[in-house]
C-alpha cells in the first residue's frame, strides 16, 4: 500500500500543478486589467492552453485527468487554439507547410471533385473526448455550462456556408450524456466507446437513409452486445513516473450476417463509401472485430458499405488511399453515390501531413 502511494504521487502532483497553473492564468488575466474571461468556452480554452504548455515542456503526449480518464495532449491543444482556419491557420496548425495548414480549402476541393462525379459528401468529424467530458479535465467545467468547443461549431457553419454537408455528433452525444450513464469514449484510449460508435452510425443513417435507395433494406444482420477488454493507447503515452492503467472493459455491439453467421464484409460495389481514420477501424479490426462503424452502418442501413480506412491521418492520408483505389480501378467512383468522411476532429490542427489538396482519381 505504501509503495502504491509513492508511485502515484508524481502523477497526482502533476495534475494538481496543471490545474493550479491554469486557474492562476485566468486570475492573472483579470488582475492585469484585461477584460475578464466570462465566456465558458473561452475560459475552457484558456485553462487548456496553460495545461498544454506545461505538458509540452515535459514532452508528455498524454495526461491523466480525473476519475481514471486519460487524454491526448494533441487533442487538448486542438481545443485550446480557438479559430484554426483562414488567417489563423498557419499560426496554430501542426502542418509541415503553410499552404497545407488551413483545412477549409482542401475540404472544399474534395467536396467539389466528388460533386462533379455525382457523389454526395458527408463530413463526420468525431468530437474530442475533452469536449464531451470537460469535467474530467477541470472539475469546474461541464457541458451544461455551454459549448466548450464553440470555435469547432463555427467551423462547421463555415463548411455548410460553402455547400458542404456536416454531421456534428457533439449535440447528440451531449444529449445522450444527459439521460444515460454509458460512457461515449474509452477512458484510457483516444477512441469512442462501443455506444459512441453505435450512436454515430445511427446519426449517419438518419441523415443518409433517404439518399441511399440503391442499398438493400432487408434484415440481413443480427447484433448483440458483448464485453471486450483493451489496453488503451493513452497509457503508454503517459510520463515515465505516471502509474499505468490496467486493461479497460468496453461494451461493443457485435454484428454478423444473419444468414451465414459470418462477419460483415465491405462491399466494393456498394453505392456508399465510408472513409476515414482509425475511428472507422477501432472495433472492426484491431481492438475487436465485427463492431466497427462499417458494421454498425450495415445494421442501420440494411447493407454493407465499402470501406477505406487508415490507422494514420484521416485528413490527407486517407484521401491519398482513395486516389490509389481509383488509380487501380478507373470505374471505382462510378459505383458510388455517397461518401462518408469520418475522422478525429483534432486533425483540423494536428494532422501530420496537414491538409493537402489531393485528386480523387488519376487523369483518364
Amino acid at each position: 500500500m505504501r509503495r502504491e502511494s509513492i508511485n502515484r504521487a508524481p502523477s497526482r502532483r502533476l495534475g494538481v500543478l496543471l490545474s493550479f497553473c491554469a486557474l492562476q492564468l485566468l486570475s492573472q488575466i483579470e488582475a492585469e486589467g484585461q477584460a475578464p474571461v466570462k465566456d465558458p468556452a473561452a475560459q475552457f480554452r484558456t485553462a487548456l492552453s496553460a495545461k498544454v504548455q506545461l505538458l509540452e515542456k515535459q514532452n508528455a503526449a498524454a495526461v491523466a485527468g480525473l476519475d481514471g480518464w486519460l487524454f491526448l495532449t494533441a487533442e487538448l491543444r486542438f481545443l485550446s487554439v480557438g479559430r484554426f482556419w483562414g488567417d489563423n491557420a498557419v499560426a496554430v496548425s501542426r502542418a509541415p507547410k503553410p499552404d497545407s495548414a488551413d483545412p477549409l480549402p482542401a475540404i472544399i476541393d474534395f467536396n467539389k471533385q466528388l460533386k462533379e462525379r455525382g457523389i454526395q459528401l458527408l463530413v463526420v468529424p468525431v468530437p474530442s473526448k475533452a469536449a464531451i467530458y470537460p469535467e474530467k479535465i477541470f472539475s469546474e467545467f461541464s457541458v451544461s455550462g455551454g459549448d466548450v468547443a464553440a470555435p469547432v461549431s463555427s467551423f462547421y457553419d463555415e463548411l455548410r456556408a460553402n455547400g458542404i454537408e456536416v454531421l456534428d455528433l457533439a449535440p447528440r452525444y451531449i444529449e445522450y450524456r444527459a439521460r444515460e450513464h454509458d460512457e461515449l469514449f474509452c477512458k484510457t484510449d483516444t477512441h469512442w466507446s462501443g455506444i459512441g460508435c453505435v450512436l454515430a452510425a445511427q446519426a449517419i443513417a438518419e441523415r443518409l437513409r433517404p439518399n441511399l435507395a440503391g442499398l438493400p433494406h432487408g434484415n440481413d444482420y443480427t447484433s448483440n452486445w458483448i464485453d471486450i477488454s483493451l489496453d488503451g493507447d493513452l497509457g503508454g503515452l503517459l510520463g515515465p513516473d505516471a502509474p499505468k492503467p490496467g486493461r479497460e472493459k468496453v461494451r461493443v455491439r457485435s454484428v454478423t450476417d444473419r444468414r451465414t453467421g459470418s462477419s460483415v464484409v465491405p462491399d466494393p460495389n456498394s453505392s456508399l463509401l465510408l472513409l476515414g481514420d482509425s475511428f472507422t477501424l477501432v472495433f472492426h479490426d484491431f481492438y475487436a472485430a465485427n463492431a466497427g462503424l462499417m458494421d454498425q452502418l450495415a445494421v442501420e442501413l440494411g447493407g454493407a458499405p465499402d470501406l477505406i480506412g487508415t490507422r494514420g491521418s484521416g485528413a490527407t492520408a486517407v484521401r491519398i488511399s482513395l486516389y490509389r483505389h481509383t488509380s487501380k480501378d478507373p470505374e471505382y467512383l462510378g459505383k458510388k453515390k455517397v461518401a462518408i468522411w469520418c475522422f478525429a476532429s483534432r486533425e483540423f490542427t494536428e494532422a501530420a501531413q496537414g491538409w493537402q489538396k489531393v485528386p480523387v482519381e488519376g487523369r483518364r
